[in-house]
């Protein structure tokens, strides 16, 4: 069954998750940037996910026009995620994934990471402002696990 998720989290494009394999990613233009490409990456951060909850790191800055490739690095014994987004559409996403927390992403923006395994996301920050990354398995957001990208202007 293919569940398409309207919170917003992909500004006026919708997105898809899956919930038992078919999925589709997240296109397009978004309030927070676009899906960037691994020829055009700026650099890299890494991002480690533990069962603390805890991203590390907790916030990251980056320059409007970045292409950054995150290395999402899963130090824990429980799956985690990392989804970029808007906080008020996190959240609000991550009440839609209580009522039915096998949703996993496949888009552009996030990185469903099992336990031991690490997985990539490349994401073009072409907007300045203030957002977010959470992973938004049940229970894991509202126990803090939440990050701040601050994009600043070009100079």
């Amino acid at each position: 069954m293919l569940l398409t998720c309207c919170t917003g989290l992909a500004g006026a494009e919708e997105r898809a998750h899956t919930h038992g394999g078919s999925s589709t990613a997240t296109v397009g233009q978004t309030p927070f940037g676009i899906a960037g490409s691994a020829r055009n990456v700026s650099r890299t951060v890494v991002v480690d996910m533990s069962d603390d909850m805890r991203f590390t790191p907790a916030a990251i800055e980056v320059t409007a026009g970045e292409t950054i490739r995150f290395r999402t690095n899963n130090r824990g014994r429980l799956v985690h995620e990392m989804v970029i987004g808007r906080m008020s559409d996190l959240r609000e996403h991550a009440s839609a994934m209580r009522k039915s927390p096998t949703m996993q992403h496949h888009d552009a923006n996030a990185a469903h990471v099992q336990p031991g395994r690490s997985r990539n996301v490349v994401w073009k920050f072409n907007r300045p402002g203030e957002f977010s990354y959470a992973c938004l398995i049940d229970g894991h957001f509202e126990a803090g696990m939440v990050g701040t990208i601050i994009v600043k202007p070009q100079q």
